[in-house]
């Protein structure tokens, strides 16, 4: 490779990393705990959810039980499950009668549990899984400025990958076994940066590009709008099959609605193992009452089946169809993979542990290059003040990185202690606990004092959790084993692995202190 084309990937892959450093572990860091985001919802309300991935209730007792509460007549209604949880959205639009009288005009949107049929708010329902999973994408910043972030991080990832490989390309190989544990510093991070950089690159690349894609889509797509469709975003969204289709409402009011789940039963029958995760009635109680059920055939028979099927309720007329038994579509086929890679949520828990583990690799991997990038300028030839600038730099982002880990582990037993926590009350002890947290590391004398600081704590805090939860619901380890309440079961048991590994680390680096 040229030297000077060798120089500007270097210095393009070390700026691109340190500008992106902080916000990037942030992303990964909590991303990897979202892997288990419904594991963690229902652990913390004490549910557990034996079928999974699809709306199980009957919606004709749904509709009933909504329908004292609510005057369903020319609303849309839409039932939505997209989490492994007891709850199912529920969002109805306003009345489209037009002498419908104003209660029926305002549009609503809840939560329903689907056992005891309570209804709940977002905030209300708002979950420490939910918060986890929202704040790997940056969604406590006001939309869409927090999506947007997350996104351009995602894409200037991308280019520190892509510059990572090409830079290290000629001795990528030979320095992947090579690991010298008695050199100095700089030479350990190097190596391990390297090693396990090239690890986690084909997981990096998937998650830098379909994270880009998700956040940014709409940015990308905006030249692709005003060239190919003239600035008609509806018809762009029409094309991608990402708009739903509106059917008028007639005011003429159907004279007996049939039972819905009967189109449901049959629609099973029809596709096998297929998994409803969306129901939407258009016009309800008009002649042009309409019926769509959206979902998806089990990732065990078909990876990309996708289906969707929309009838006319007075007739039972099929309007259209998509047959997820037929073969998928190239669009279907990479939206939902794009999906289901970013997610991993399509070969149950090894996968998941495994992305987690390569989440975390990551996270190292970031705070490696931080490390060498800080040894290469800890030189004589650079000035005293600059030296103490980029070393206060450094120590500010290690003490933002690494107190996550505590005030993690810290906030699921505040939760329990505290239930139910809410939204507001989860934002204010997280992010108040986490700037405490890092001004008290950022006061510590050096990177070690951190780093073990950072391992007693959250270890401490990890440990206690399983006990916090058999305490305050009696969901004991030994009772959870017994009732198969797995859900529970896996976060207690993958919170004592994490206090054991952080404690033993611990135990093995407090002698490199003295």
């Amino acid at each position: 490779m040229d030297k000077r084309i060798y120089n500007i990937l270097f210095h393009t892959h070390t700026v691109s990393s340190i500008v992106i450093s902080v916000a990037l572990y942030v992303i990964f860091f909590a991303g990897s705990f979202s892997f288990f985001r419904d594991e963690i919802v229902n652990w913390e309300r004490g549910h557990q959810v034996n079928t999974s991935d699809q709306i199980i209730v009957d919606v004709d007792t749904i509709l009933l039980s909504l329908s004292e509460f609510y005057d369903l007549s020319g609303r849309d209604i839409t039932l939505t499950h997209y989490y492994n949880e007891r709850q199912i959205g529920v969002s109805l639009t306003g009345s489209k009668d037009s002498t419908a009288t104003k209660e029926a005009e305002a549009a609503a949107f809840f939560y329903l549990d689907t056992q005891n049929k309570t209804s709940v708010t977002y905030p209300e329902s708002y979950t420490l899984g939910e918060f986890l999973y929202r704040l790997h994408f940056f969604a406590q910043i006001p939309y869409p400025y927090g999506y947007y972030l997350s996104g351009f991080i995602a894409f200037f990832f991308l280019f520190a990958i892509l510059t990572g490989i090409l830079v290290h390309w000629k001795k990528i190989i030979s320095n992947f076994y090579v690991f010298r544990p008695w050199a100095k510093l700089k030479t350990i991070w190097t190596d391990s940066h390297t090693a396990l950089g090239l690890i986690g690159f084909p997981f990096q690349l998937i998650y830098a590009l379909t994270g880009a894609f998700f956040m940014i889509k709409a940015v990308v797509m905006i030249p692709f709008v005003i060239a190919l469709y003239d600035g008609d975003e509806q018809k762009l969204n029409e094309d991608l099959e990402y708009s739903t289709p509106i059917f008028e409402y007639t005011y003429q009011p159907l004279a007996k609605i049939p039972p819905l789940s009967s189109y449901i039963s049959n629609i099973k029958d029809q596709w096998d193992s297929f998994q409803i995760k969306e129901i939407q009635i258009s016009n309800y109680g008009d002649q042009n009452m309409h019926l769509s059920l959206a979902g998806h055939l089990d990732y065990r028979q078909k990876m990309n089946g996708i289906g969707k099927v929309i009838y006319k309720v007075k007739d039972g007329e099929v309007v259209s169809q998509k047959n997820p038994l037929k073969r998928t579509t190239y669009l279907d086929g990479v939206k939902n993979l794009l999906f289901r890679l970013h997610l991993a949520d399509y070969a149950g828990y090894g996968l998941r542990i495994i992305s987690f583990l390569l989440g975390i690799i990551s996270c190292y991997v970031i705070l490696s290059g931080v490390m060498i990038w800080l040894v290469a300028r800890n030189k004589k030839n650079i000035p005293d003040e600059g030296r103490r600038f980029n070393n206060k730099v450094v120590k500010w982002y290690l003490a933002i990185c690494l107190s996550m880990f505590p005030i993690i582990a810290m906030e699921f037993s505040m939760v329990k202690l505290i239930a139910p926590v809410g939204m507001t009350l989860l934002y204010q002890t997280f992010f108040t606990t986490w700037l405490v947290l890092t001004i008290i590391f950022y006061s510590l004398k050096d990177h070690l004092s951190m780093l073990r600081w950072m391992l007693l704590l959250g270890g401490v805090f990890a440990i206690i959790i399983p006990f916090v939860n058999g305490f305050t619901t009696g969901n004991w380890i030994w009772i959870t084993w017994q009732n198969e309440l797995t859900q529970i079961l896996f976060i207690d048991l993958f919170w004592l692995t994490l206090a054991i590994i952080s404690l033993v680390t611990w135990l093995k680096i407090s002698p490199l202190s003295d």
